[in-house]
């Protein structure tokens, strides 16, 4: 009988660990510093829609079928997401970082984690919006392709678009958001002049290394999923892909205090964690 529920029992952290290793080493992917309690529930979740009762069986599939593993892969990295989440972020970014990014002749932005691609649409319509995006570019990363197909497509269900509307009109939104997507049967399209400038990739955070300098980096909501050293490696990343002045954006229940890197910015919007490279 499958699990209803994530359950503990004693050998249960040493399948964890076994499983976590076999990734690692079969597919590259390191899910071994994660937050021990998200990584449960997610693999738990996983075990459940590929239909097997321990995580031992769902180790069995994973190192012997890709397919598993990219299903598992999803689980593991697709998190809750909207267009404009996290109303103030998006109108704290408008007034204080996009006027700095008018005096660069190129700016370059790093979404890391991004998604299905919300975050990176938004921004895109900002950008637009606050007259940037020619002359920008936006590198949206992901580490499952999976989720990357997803974010290329560009396809929102129909029934959020009045949640994304509202979200979009509240974050400073300067237009109609209707002009932004084609209402099609069940599901809206975004415009594809929105992907021209957003270049969707796979990265992974935990093994890469960095893959150019940018002008604004935006890591929301992906490292309250790490434990403390894991948060430190990609504050260092991200610390070495940042020229000076450069802004850092975190989720609203991340921090840069403790870091190794603390020291090294200044707040440019301490409630909506944006920051600005220092030293």
């Amino acid at each position: 009988m499958l699990v209803d529920a994530i359950r503990d029992y004693p050998e249960e952290d040493v399948e964890i660990r076994s499983l976590l290793e076999g990734i690692f080493r079969c597919y590259g992917f390191d899910f071994r510093a994660y937050s021990p309690g998200s990584i449960k529930r997610r693999i738990w979740y996983s075990a459940r829609e590929q239909g097997v009762a321990t995580i031992s069986g769902l180790e069995e599939k994973v190192l012997h079928d890709p397919g598993c593993m990219e299903r598992l892969l999803l689980a593991l990295s697709i998190g809750a997401t909207a267009m404009f989440r996290d109303l103030g972020f998006y109108l704290a970014f408008r007034n204080k970082v996009a006027p700095r990014l008018r005096a660069q002749p190129s700016p370059r932005i790093w979404l890391a984690g991004c998604s299905t691609g919300e975050e990176a649409y938004s921004m895109a319509i900002l950008f637009r919006e606050e007259g940037l995006y020619e002359k920008s570019r936006i590198y949206a990363t992901d580490m499952s392709e999976v989720v990357l197909g997803k974010a290329r497509e560009g396809f929102l269900p129909l029934a959020s678009m009045r949640q994304h509307t509202a979200n979009y009109l509240q974050a400073g939104g300067k237009g109609s958001f209707a002009e932004y997507y084609t209402a099609r049967h069940d599901h809206a399209i975004l415009h594809a002049d929105l992907r021209r400038n957003i270049l969707f990739a796979r990265h992974n955070l935990v093994t890469d290394a960095s893959f150019n300098e940018f002008h604004v980096i935006l890591c929301r909501n992906v490292m309250i999923y790490f434990n403390r050293s894991l948060q430190a490696h990609v504050h260092r990343l991200f610390y070495e892909s940042l020229p000076i002045s450069g802004a850092l954006g975190l989720g609203m229940k991340e921090s840069l205090m403790f870091s190794p890197h603390e020291a090294c910015y200044e707040e440019l919007d301490g409630p909506t964690r944006l920051y600005r490279k220092v030293r």
